[in-house]
């Protein structure tokens, strides 16, 4: 390969690794998108969410219920897109990931109820006012945790 081909795909490459950062730098700063699930027809379902990402994971944390088309549709099909807007509307970042669901919660003091506060402390950046009142609802609305490994992350950031 000619030095100059050489040098344009290294160039090509380092893009690719600061565009992904950039991506990641997105989906990690904010808090809310847009999730993409599949419906039995197959056309797409789309819901408003909060969420909370761990890049070294690669995981993305969804509060839910169970009984949301969401959750019906991700039972079906596990695959999703998150879009995450870009403050101002200048540039995005969109997820795709493979979801899993947790059990339904079923106790005030199950595993899924303490993954349900480790995600609205993340999500809200701060304590609930009433653990014990949280605690109750998250059994009470039948709430899981919806994680998306995440599998392929593209967009743009930036005007242009």
């Amino acid at each position: 390969m000619p030095v100059w081909q050489q040098e344009s795909a290294r160039s090509f490459v380092a893009t690719v690794i600061d565009m992904a950062t950039d991506l990641w730098d997105l989906v990690v700063g904010r808090n809310h998108g847009t999730l993409a699930t599949i419906k039995r027809d197959g056309r797409p379902q789309l819901s408003d969410i909060n969420y909370t990402a761990d890049r070294e994971r690669r995981i993305i944390r969804i509060s839910t219920r169970a009984p949301l088309a969401k959750t019906h549709n991700l039972r079906r099909d596990p695959r999703a897109s998150l879009h995450v807007p870009a403050p101002g509307g200048y540039g995005y970042a969109v997820a795709e990931a493979a979801a899993t669901l947790s059990p339904v919660s079923g106790d005030e003091h199950d595993p899924t109820v303490e993954e349900l506060i480790e995600v609205y402390r993340s999500v809200r950046g701060e304590d609930h006012p009433d653990w014990d009142d949280y605690r109750r609802a998250m059994v009470r609305d039948q709430r899981l945790v919806l994680r998306l490994a995440v599998e392929r992350l593209y967009g743009r950031t930036g005007a242009g």
